[in-house]
């Protein structure tokens, strides 16, 4: 299987795993040429969305990689969408999925006393759940926030990803349009 080719500064590229990618100056980014099969991917990711995407300044096939990876492979929308999907829309009860876009990664889901998964949708400022992509990148490798490890969140999983890869969840998570956390349903009797 290939991996997608998504260098974005000088020297970055297939096979460069070890370096960070850098933003290029004044916040623009080049689009770069991909694969057969890397293109399948970006398109899918494209497709599968379920927000409208703020595509200005960012590079389409990040974007659409971050968005495969986070809505065909890694499941973020499972914890970071409270809730997950919309009266009569929940596959797991055999409904025709209907996500709950409007609180679409937002957080808000309950995990136990004190542990509520975060809003990683774009801030004021247009950073995920206020993070700068290093912020991000050590949270994504490391699990802490604040100092503190997160203990919910597979982020021994996602610490194993390439730094493209994790660049490639950034750059969708810049893309998808800022979110309210939606209200946990009462407990069931």
């Amino acid at each position: 299987m290939g991996w997608v080719c998504l260098g974005i500064a000088a020297g970055t590229g297939c096979g460069s795993d070890d370096a960070v990618p850098e933003e290029p100056p004044g916040g623009e980014q080049s689009q770069v040429p991909v694969g057969a099969e890397d293109q399948e991917r970006i398109d899918i990711g494209m497709n599968i969305s379920p927000v409208p995407l703020k595509m200005e300044g960012l590079d389409a096939n990040l974007v659409g990689l971050g968005s495969y990876i986070v809505n065909a492979q890694s499941g973020c929308s499972d914890c970071h969408t409270q809730p997950g999907y919309l009266p009569g829309g929940d596959p797991f009860q055999g409904q025709p999925e209907q996500i709950n876009t409007t609180n679409f990664l937002a957080g808000g889901r309950p995990f136990g006393p004190g542990i509520v998964s975060s809003n990683i949708t774009p801030d004021a400022q247009g950073l995920p759940g206020g993070m700068t992509y290093a912020e991000f990148l050590t949270l994504m490798r490391t699990g802490r926030e604040h100092g503190a490890i997160i203990p919910v969140m597979p982020w021994p999983i996602y610490a194993k990803m390439r730094d493209q890869d994790l660049k490639a969840i950034y750059e969708y998570l810049r893309a998808v349009p800022p979110a309210q956390p939606g209200m946990a349903p009462p407990p069931a009797p």
